[in-house]
């Protein structure tokens, strides 16, 4: 490529410039996206590559900015009149551009905004061009991802000098100069921290970037509830099991509970010395799913949740039958005083037209695989930690009983007010179905006013996007954690407004048994933050040993916590994207 000396003595090619072995590879902008993020820089320019930007700002004087702001505004209401109704226009487009340029030009004319002369550009640096050529390259997927237009300076490069000049009307390329309010400004300040540091918070895990480490304070917001979505052994267990553990050393006080319906979280219940309530057929522990008092003795309520765990267990129960159903609830808690047992529901439903069928199937309590639920509750849930474990239970009945020991759990969370963290593992069981997933939708929703918060383990968030309780849930987490995912649908895709450059590297995202972490996207509110749980070899030492008794896989070496080094994935195929309620917080006591 032929290469000639510039004004300043180096030699410029096609569309870059030499600096002694150094090439400065240059992109311009041309348009910008409709909506700036604050912090979008962070994404654009990472700590890993050497990429510059060089922006350069003049205000202009008062009588310019009116001029421009209302010639923006004519020109946006031409546009509305004269293309509303040509090939291809978009109204509503139309329309807002041009509500926007009239709100522009009233706040210039207000003196709530200024109009500035901007000029800036993106340089990629590199010892030799296929180097550089190779960071703008992703540098310019980058850009174009937020929604902006790049183009490369070609043969222009010369005329963008490293200390340009605003004052002087020297020559500049297409692309250089913006005209923009000062709102707009401030999404190009530079010096933004993607890390979150709240204060009082739990270390979820460090950044991939930069290992900038992100504390969250559960009980600093308006929802305390959490999820994790991942596939087999991307660390979801081992995740919620860190994380606990962390949450109890900086509130000793919050009380941990477990629903486990494969068995992971009891060897660490018992080492935490707490209980271990085993529900399942052959047995001795029973928690009755008929007792009022885990509605706070609210009858009628009480009569609606046995329906809804009715429907989990027999999905097929039509409406009349459902209606019959619900009507001997009803009478079943109005006229019986005491706690009811599945063999009193029996005997109201006994020589009922129309029953002939419920009847049938309710005998699975009488003198079928669910005969050992027909009586009182045997067991105390007073204690913490607490795990219910329901791996001996049939995976075709687990949404019954994840139903009835949640609804169980409703009355402990209730019963006093220091913080409680619930994790719930296989969570999708719950959202197969309309009453179940309205009922978790209801307790993710209602859990905060018990000083109480859901931790939700679940392998696919499709399985939640499929319902409308189950959309409802995922909006009302604070916090959501994708793992590896298999693949990520365009739902998801769409809800979670992932890029296409993440979309594509969740799949891609490492597993602990590769890299000794997992590595994951943190969406906080509008933050997406590519980020490792990372484990201190004394946790991996003691929680390790534990899951791995129950088959859950830990990272890959005691060592490789404390010892591996994040290696943060191409930003182009990555980004685009508390104090104990009791007690204040506080540091919390070493690793055992």
């Amino acid at each position: 490529m032929p290469r000639c000396p510039s004004p300043s003595g180096t030699e410029e090619g096609r569309s870059w410039l030499t600096h002694g072995l150094r090439v400065d590879a240059p992109v311009l902008v041309t348009d910008l996206p409709p909506a700036v993020p604050f912090g979008f820089l962070g994404r654009v320019l990472p700590t890993s590559e050497p990429v510059e930007l060089r922006l350069t700002l003049s205000k202009l004087s008062r009588t310019l900015a009116l001029d421009a702001a209302e010639k923006a505004a004519a020109v946006a209401e031409a546009d509305l009149h004269t293309r509303v109704n040509g090939p291809g226009a978009r109204p509503s487009e139309l329309q807002h551009d041009a509500d926007s340029a009239r709100e522009l030009a009233a706040r210039v004319a207000a003196r709530d905004q200024d109009l500035w002369r901007v000029g800036f550009s993106f340089h990629a640096r590199g010892r030799g061009r296929k180097r550089a050529e190779d960071i703008r390259a992703r540098l310019i997927h980058r850009l174009r991802e937020l929604g902006f237009q790049a183009r490369l300076p070609t043969f222009e490069t010369g005329l963008i000098p490293a200390d340009p000049n605003p004052s002087q009307l020297s020559p500049r390329p297409s692309g250089y100069w913006h005209t923009l309010a000062t709102d707009a400004i401030a999404a190009l300040f530079p010096f933004v921290d993607e890390s979150v540091l709240e204060p009082g918070g739990m270390l979820v895990g460090l950044l991939l970037d930069d290992a900038s480490p992100i504390f969250l304070n559960r009980w600093a917001h308006g929802s305390y509830s959490w999820g994790v979505f991942g596939s087999t052994g991307s660390g979801k267990s081992f995740a919620a099991a860190l994380w606990s553990l962390r949450t109890r050393w900086i509130c000793p006080e919050t009380q941990l509970f477990f629903v486990d319906p494969l068995g992971e979280f009891a060897p660490l219940t018992r080492a935490l010395g707490g209980v271990v309530v085993t529900v399942g057929r052959g047995l001795r522990e029973r928690l009755n799913p008929l007792d009022p008092a885990t509605t706070g003795g609210d009858r009628d309520a009480k009569a609606a949740r046995v329906g809804t765990m009715l429907r989990a267990l027999f999905p097929s129960l039509t409406d009349a039958e459902g209606a019959l159903l619900d009507g001997r609830l009803r009478q079943l808690y109005q006229e019986r005083q005491g706690v009811p047992i599945w063999s009193d529901l029996l005997e109201e439903l006994a020589n009922r037209p129309g029953a002939e069928r419920l009847n049938d199937l309710l005998e699975v309590f009488r003198h079928g695989s669910l005969r050992y639920l027909d009586g009182p509750t045997t067991v105390s849930l007073e204690r913490s930690p607490l795990c219910l474990d329901l791996h001996a239970v049939p995976p075709g009945q687990l949404p019954f009983h994840l139903t009835y020991t949640l609804d169980a759990l409703m009355a402990r969370l209730r019963a006093d007010h220091r913080p409680k963290l619930l994790v719930v593992d296989e969570a999708h069981y719950l959202v197969h179905h309309a009453a179940t997933a309205e009922f978790l939708d209801q307790l993710v929703r209602h859990v905060r006013h018990y000083r109480a918060g859901l931790l939700l383990l679940s392998q696919n968030p499709d399985d939640f996007l499929a319902t409308g309780a189950g959309r409802s849930l995922l909006r009302n987490l604070r916090a959501t954690v994708l793992l590896r995912l298999a693949e990520v649908s365009a739902e998801a895709r769409d809800f979670f407004q992932l890029t296409s450059a993440e979309a594509e590297w969740l799949p891609r995202a490492r597993l602990p048994g590769e890299t000794g972490y997992s590595e994951g996207l943190l969406r906080f509110g509008a933050d997406h933050l590519p980020m490792a749980i990372v484990a201190s070899t004394p946790e991996y030492d003691w929680l390790g040993s534990l899951l791995v008794a129950q088959g859950a896989e830990p990272p890959a070496s005691p060592d490789s916590p404390r010892t591996a080094r994040l290696s943060p994935p191409d930003r182009e195929a990555s980004l685009d994207g508390g104090d104990c309620p009791s007690n204040g917080g506080g540091a919390g006591p070493p690793p055992p």
